[in-house]
């Protein structure tokens, strides 16, 4: 009954994010974004509960019922003073939307709300936060692009993305900070191109379902359960830090490819300035993947030769190992398929 019910919020979650982007009107869109609200929230609280699920889950609700009831009042103050003769200037609702709009997608300077609701979730519904509960924003801020406004959120997401995760040792937290930093640059490939956000989201959601699901799949949730973990298959070890290193940036990995269509775009559009301060701030976020990764590779551990390795479920790691595959490997594979083309 419970798997059935969970079935049912999940169709909600994903009608509610179809219908704002499918509606033709600002009432429509703020329609689709309540249902998907109410609909994530018993998905919040599945499973173990504990103050922090509470937390996480009351908190989410306050920050999106705010930022709902705002966006209505900038929908219907928009439409009542239409055709008054003491309307405001237009930009003012524009921002106030825009604002509301990236509040509940996590985009700084609204981000505050971010890596506390996502600390307190399982790896599961963290994944769904990070990625399809972005999507029904995302889409209605591409609407309402404010040039201005935009490079400043932009900018302030890719700091403070980069900052935030410095020193962190919750892997919840640096996985939110390094959504938040994604979040800037799919913000930046917006302003230039529709296209090439969409393509940049899709590539950022393949790579975190490859990282979460290992993570899920050991139930690791802070780095000393990495050091201290002794029966992760070093092999499959190697993986997961190289996903984390694909999920940065780094050549030759898949995480690049979507950074280096930006890159290109950038260009192209003659805004050297704004590629120079945004790929220096990837170079920040790189660190401390590096940093993690070089220390779980070097740094010696206790191992019982004599232990029996039953470490994981041979069902889930076929389907995720080769996500991780795909990840290590592909950006050689479209450049192969590339040249060969």
């Amino acid at each position: 009954m419970k798997k059935i019910s969970n079935n049912i919020f999940l169709i909600m979650l994903i009608s509610g994010s179809l219908i704002t982007i499918s509606a033709n009107s600002w009432l429509g869109a703020w329609m689709g974004l309540e249902i998907n609200l109410l609909s994530f929230i018993p998905l919040m609280n599945e499973g173990k509960k504990n103050l922090m699920t509470s937390e996480s889950s009351l908190k989410y609700f306050l920050i999106q019922a705010f930022a709902s009831s705002i966006l209505l009042f900038a929908i219907i103050l928009m439409l009542l003073l239409f055709n008054s003769n003491w309307m405001m200037d237009n930009n003012f609702y524009e921002l106030l939307i825009l604002s509301t709009l990236l509040l509940k997608s996590g985009a700084a300077p609204f981000h505050f709300w971010f890596p506390g609701v996502m600390e307190g979730l399982n790896w599961i519904n963290n994944l769904i936060l990070m990625t399809w509960q972005k999507i029904a924003p995302l889409m209605l801020i591409s609407y309402n692009l404010n040039y201005n406004f935009f490079m400043f959120s932009i900018i302030l997401s890719m700091i403070i993305g980069a900052l935030g995760g410095l020193n962190q040792t919750s892997l919840r937290k640096l996985m939110a900070f390094s959504s938040i930093n994604h979040l800037g640059w799919m913000l930046l490939a917006m302003l230039n191109n529709e296209l090439l956000w969409i393509t940049y989201f899709l590539m950022y959601t393949f790579l975190s379902m490859s990282i979460v699901l290992m993570f899920n799949n050991f139930k690791l949730f802070h780095f000393n359960q990495i050091f201290n973990f002794s029966l992760i298959n070093p092999i499959i070890k190697f993986f997961m830090f190289l996903n984390l290193l694909s999920l940065g940036g780094l050549p030759p990995f898949l995480g690049f490819l979507p950074k280096l269509l930006v890159i290109q775009n950038l260009v192209e559009m003659n805004q050297i300035f704004i590629l120079f301060i945004s790929v220096c701030l990837t170079l920040i976020t790189l660190f401390y993947y590096l940093r993690m990764s070089y220390s779980i590779f070097m740094l010696n551990h206790n191992k019982n030769s004599w232990m029996i390795i039953k470490n994981f479920n041979n069902k889930n790691m076929t389907f995720i190992l080769s996500l991780n595959f795909i990840s290590i490997t592909g950006l050689i594979m479209i450049s192969l398929i590339y040249s060969i083309l």
